[in-house]
């Protein structure tokens, strides 16, 4: 699978966290279909989590609205 498609969102996913550290990237290919990848930082460290990406929309999973709004940017490129 070739990736064409980019998207990048950041966020603050805890109040008491300052500034937006977290971020989530989306990587699609022309069919919208891919990856995102979710970084979430907290206190104890950054956790990572994927999700795949069946044209525009999660295969398994629901997308969180910051995954959605990484998906809808990636078009724009």
């Amino acid at each position: 699978m070739h990736f064409q498609k980019i998207g990048l969102v950041r966020f603050n996913p805890f109040e008491r966290v300052g500034g937006e550290q977290s971020f989530v990237i989306a990587l699609l290919n022309n069919l919208n279909s891919g990856l995102v990848i979710n970084f979430i930082y907290t206190r104890e460290g950054l956790r990572t989590y994927i999700k795949k990406i069946r044209e525009g929309k999660g295969e398994k999973y629901n997308l969180s609205n910051e995954e959605q709004e990484a998906v809808k940017k990636s078009s724009h490129y």
